[in-house]
């Protein structure tokens, strides 16, 4: 399956709505909206996964990348997110470095 990412910004809000899966040969999709996000002046990330069927390890690294780019000041948001990808962020402790709504 394929990946789309869809970013918006509004009033220093980011939303990345994200639609596929995340596996090897298409995190560099998700990275490189990230890093486009990171050129902006934000002050909350929101990840939209309502149409996310599946993330695997490739995906976490991005989720790294992307907490250790932004720092402490930008709030990471994560909606919508399947139960399974729910409880891989939480057995890899990053429940703890972003908001899971």
């Amino acid at each position: 399956m394929n990946l789309t990412t869809e970013l918006k910004i509004i009033d220093q809000v980011a939303t990345i709505t994200l639609t596929g899966e995340i596996v090897t040969n298409t995190a560099a999709i998700f990275q490189e909206t990230i890093e486009q996000t990171t050129k902006q002046a934000i002050r909350k990330l929101i990840l939209d996964m309502g149409n996310l069927s599946y993330m695997s390890s490739a995906g976490l690294r991005v989720l790294v990348f992307a907490k250790q780019k932004m720092g402490s000041q930008v709030d990471i948001d994560i909606t919508g997110a399947s139960e399974t990808i729910v409880s891989t962020l939480k057995t890899v402790g990053f429940h703890h470095s972003v908001n899971i709504i």
